[in-house]
This record gives C-alpha cells, sequence and structure tokens, in this order.
C-alpha cells in the first residue's frame, strides 16, 4: 500500500482521539460489556469472517465500503459515528437520504486504499470480503497494522460460518454484532426481531403452495454480453425460493450469481422467472424492460410459457444481494406467487 507511513500517523492521530483498537489493545477507560467474547480483555470482541474483533469502546468514525453497509448502519441509527460511505449503486431510498446526506461519499464507486485512508477511519464495514484487497480499500491484514479494524457480513463467509444456519440468519446476526460493537444492542435486536417475522409471514403467506408441486423460479439479475446471470445456490434467492415453497431451477450450481447461457435456463424451462431490476446502476440490459425485451425477441427463450404468458415478477436488483432491504424483496415474492396462482 502507498503512503502508508504519511496515512498512518493521520490515523493513528485519529485513533488517539476515537479510544478504539484491534484484538490486543485496550485502554483504561473501557470496560467490558455484556456479550463481549471470554478473554477479549476491555471493551467488546465478536468474530467477523473468521477474525476476532475487538474494540476498546463504540467506534466513531466508521468508512461503510458499500451502500448496502451503509443502509445497516442508518437502520441502527449510527449516522454520526460515520467518516465516509462508498460504491453507491441505486438511488439512495427515501427514509435514508437525509442520514446520507451528512456522510462523506470517500469514492463513489469502489474506494482505494488512499481514499479510505484519507478518511481516518476508526472501524471499516463491508458487505463483501473481495473489497478488501491490495488493489482495493487493502487487506484486513494491513488495515489491522494500521490499528483498523475491519468488519464483513457473515453473509459472504460461508467457510466460517456453523453449518445449517440459513443466509436471513447469517444477516440478522450481523445487525447484533454490530449493534454489540457500537453499544446499539436494542435497536440491532429489533431490527433482526422485526426482520425475522418478516420472513415468518412471507413463508405463511404462501404455506398453500400445493403439495409435492414446488413451482420453479429463474432469477435474472443481469445480461451481459448478451449472456444472462441468474441466482445459483449459494445466494440468497435460493434461500427466498425455500421460504415461500418455491425451487430455484439453477440451484445445482454452486455460485451466487452464475453466467450460463439461454439455452440452458430454456432446458430448466421454469414456471415462473424473477427479473432484477438494476435500471439505476446503468449498464446496458441492466433494467427490467430490457431484460423482457431480451427474452421476447430470442428465438428459443421467447417459447418459454413463463415468457409468453408473462409468468414474470420484477423486484429491485439490489434486493436480491444481501441487505436490510431483502425482506422486501422476500414479500414482493411471496406476494408475486400468490397472484401467478402458485400460492392460496
Amino acid at each position: 500500500m502507498r503512503n502508508t507511513a504519511r496515512l498512518g500517523i493521520a490515523l493513528t492521530l485519529a485513533l488517539a482521539t476515537a479510544g478504539c483498537s484491534t484484538a490486543g489493545g485496550g485502554g483504561s477507560a473501557a470496560h467490558t460489556r455484556p456479550g463481549a467474547a471470554p478473554g477479549a480483555g476491555p471493551g467488546v470482541s465478536v468474530t467477523s469472517c473468521g477474525r476476532q474483533v475487538s474494540l476498546a469502546g463504540p467506534p466513531r468514525r466508521t468508512v461503510a465500503l458499500d451502500q448496502s453497509s451503509t443502509e445497516t448502519l442508518l437502520e441502527l441509527g449510527l449516522q454520526d459515528r460515520m467518516a465516509g460511505t462508498a460504491n453507491l449503486k441505486t438511488k439512495i431510498p427515501a427514509p435514508y437520504e437525509a442520514a446520507y446526506a451528512k456522510i462523506p461519499v470517500i469514492a463513489p464507486k469502489i474506494a482505494t486504499g488512499e481514499q479510505l485512508r484519507a478518511a481516518t477511519p476508526d472501524f471499516v464495514v463491508a458487505g463483501s470480503a473481495d473489497l478488501y484487497t491490495a488493489d482495493r480499500a487493502g487487506t484486513r491484514e494491513e488495515l489491522d497494522a494500521l490499528k483498523v479494524p475491519t468488519f464483513v457480513s457473515a453473509v459472504d463467509c460461508p467457510q466460517h460460518n456453523p453449518p445449517g444456519r440459513t443466509p436471513f440468519e447469517l444477516l440478522f446476526s450481523d445487525y447484533e454484532n454490530l449493534g454489540t460493537l457500537f453499544g446499539a444492542e436494542e435497536r440491532a435486536g429489533k431490527l433482526a426481531a422485526d426482520q425475522r417475522a418478516a420472513v415468518a409471514r412471507a413463508g405463511a403467506a404462501t404455506s398453500g403452495v400445493r403439495s409435492g408441486d414446488r413451482p420453479t423460479v429463474v432469477y435474472l439479475y443481469s445480461v451481459f454480453n448478451g449472456m444472462p446471470y441468474v441466482a445459483g445456490r449459494t445466494g440468497l434467492p435460493s434461500e427466498m425460493s425455500r421460504i415461500v415453497g418455491a425451487e430455484n431451477a439453477f440451484d445445482d450450481v454452486q455460485e451466487d450469481w452464475p453466467e450460463v447461457s439461454w439455452e440452458e435456463v430454456a432446458r430448466r424451462d421454469p414456471d415462473f422467472i424473477v427479473i432484477g431490476d438494476l435500471s439505476e446502476r446503468g449498464r446496458p440490459g441492466d433494467s427490467a424492460a430490457e431484460k423482457r425485451a431480451t427474452m421476447k425477441a430470442h428465438p428459443v427463450i421467447s417459447r418459454l410459457a413463463a415468457v409468453r404468458d408473462d409468468k414474470i415478477l420484477e423486484v429491485p436488483g439490489i434486493e436480491l444481494d444481501p441487505s436490510v432491504r431483502s425482506v422486501h424483496a422476500l414479500e414482493l415474492l411471496a406476494q408475486g406467487m400468490k397472484d401467478l396462482g402458485h400460492a392460496r
């Protein structure tokens, strides 16, 4: 990483004010709060993506490296603890506009190490581990060396999670762990409880799916260079399907969003299709209208019953990736299945 010495000094000054450190550090004024990991020492500690994150006190200058992480922090009421955000993918939802306007945007797209360090953070949060690379924000090890603790969503770290935990449960554990680190346990607990209830409602709403006749669904996320990217087994949509009694047609592919062929989509002949509308991202083929037009013009896909009979649902594409908005997409899926006659 470049300019490490100069920017490290700036970070050290910021951290002296914030009173926050990685595992092994601490401050005499810090006390262990309930819920701290055994042996964590002063402050509080959680495990994030296989690494222990220990803080001597609640962060005061947090940077979120992506929009989803920013919205999670805003839901927890932590906008006054934020020193920056990055990687905005869609229009900011109305409930977050006022808070977002007060947070510096350190990078409109993916933040570099220089951009991150210039914000003098005392804590960094990301929804995916690939934002912590040497050519992006810097590795977690590099940031640890600068005394900047880092957090990654548990949903993006399947190799470090207990077996059997669903993506939604992992998402809710993020809320609870961040609540612990920031001393916002009550608000985090309420957010997790509210969203658990929303998941339960979606499952109950589609409990009338005909026994032994689970409808199959293809989730069309994007079309790039004419090729479709769909939801595989490891993405959140497979869990959404299970909750509402449907079956992801590409559940045998061990990827989040694999590139497939249109011919393979046709071969699997789904009962219905969910389009992720990414029109705000602005790339060719991102909008729901463009995806519909592509399917209707395709010589093979256009003959599928799901396309011919317009058994197509549209949901915001960003909500198909794990975030505080994902329960909304789940609710749209449950209602859409009822509208299409797959559930009573």
